[in-house]
């Protein structure tokens, strides 16, 4: 709204700098003085937006929908930041934060490619920089690739520039290396604050969440294959996306007949 009034102004402004003597100096200078009010709305606007940090989960209640209230909650919290736990109205989306390799990257991919499925694989820096080869497959073969941060520091922790550094480092390094531009972000730890998700919305990122994950993510504690199968099927529900980590052998190993089941029971993966 207030974007729109000042839109306004600015053009009653140069319209009625037009009808007088169609200065060019006196636009330039409305112009400038314009876009000095825009810089301190903005400014003023983004010092009053909370910086507490906040760790996101979906919980454990669900609606009639099978869906988490955590989730529906973060979307109707933060949609405006562009930031959403749930694809609403659509197909479930498996996403997968890859923070380093363990070896099980490319099982998953073959798994994918076999059953006909898109995902978004999150990297961080690191990732890119070691495992370029992956990094290319999970493009030719038509995943997304998203923004898991260079450095996978804690968002809200850091100022804007910070903020801004985490994200365009890493896009500018994959757009330069693999000719690829990112346009999705994940927080490292699911941590974010209001302040953090309205910049990353400013630098053109949309914020993913999730509205399914679990305890995957320990190598040395790897969860029971036929409990963890079943529980990714019980969680299905429409517009899901799945948070799982590739370092997890018990998600390779369970990955094809999850999507089978769950695309049994009616959903489209």
């Amino acid at each position: 709204m207030k974007k729109l009034i000042l839109f306004t102004l600015a053009v009653f402004l140069l319209a009625g700098c037009a009808d007088e003597d169609e200065d060019a100096d006196l636009v330039d200078r409305t112009l400038s003085g314009v876009q000095k009010i825009v810089t301190e709305i903005t400014e003023s606007v983004e010092k009053t937006l909370s910086k507490e940090k906040h760790g996101y989960g979906q919980g454990v209640i669900t609606d009639d929908d099978n869906r988490p209230v955590g989730a529906v909650d973060f979307n109707d919290k933060f949609g405006k930041y562009d930031a959403y736990a749930l694809n609403e109205g659509s197909d479930i989306t498996l996403t997968f934060d890859e923070g380093y390799e363990n070896g099980y990257t490319e099982k998953i991919l073959d798994t994918l490619k076999e059953k006909k499925v898109s995902a978004v694989f999150f990297i961080t820096g690191d990732y890119a920089e070691k495992n370029p080869e992956l990094v290319k497959r999970m493009i030719a073969e038509g995943h997304t690739v998203g923004n898991h941060t260079m450095n996978h520091y804690s968002m809200p922790d850091l100022s804007a520039e910070e903020i801004k550094d985490e994200l365009m480092q890493l896009h500018d390094y994959v757009k330069k290396h693999f000719a690829y531009e990112m346009t999705l972000m994940r927080p490292p730890m699911g941590e974010f604050s209001e302040f953090s998700l309205s910049q990353t919305k400013a630098l053109g990122y949309k914020t993913v969440m999730w509205s399914f994950a679990y305890k995957d993510w320990l190598t040395d504690e790897q969860p029971d294959p036929a409990a963890s199968k079943q529980k990714l099927i019980d969680a299905a529900h429409e517009g899901a996306v799945y948070l799982l980590h590739p370092v997890s052998s018990t998600n390779a190993e369970i990955l094809g007949d999850v999507i089978d089941a769950i695309r049994a029971k009616g959903f489209k993966v």
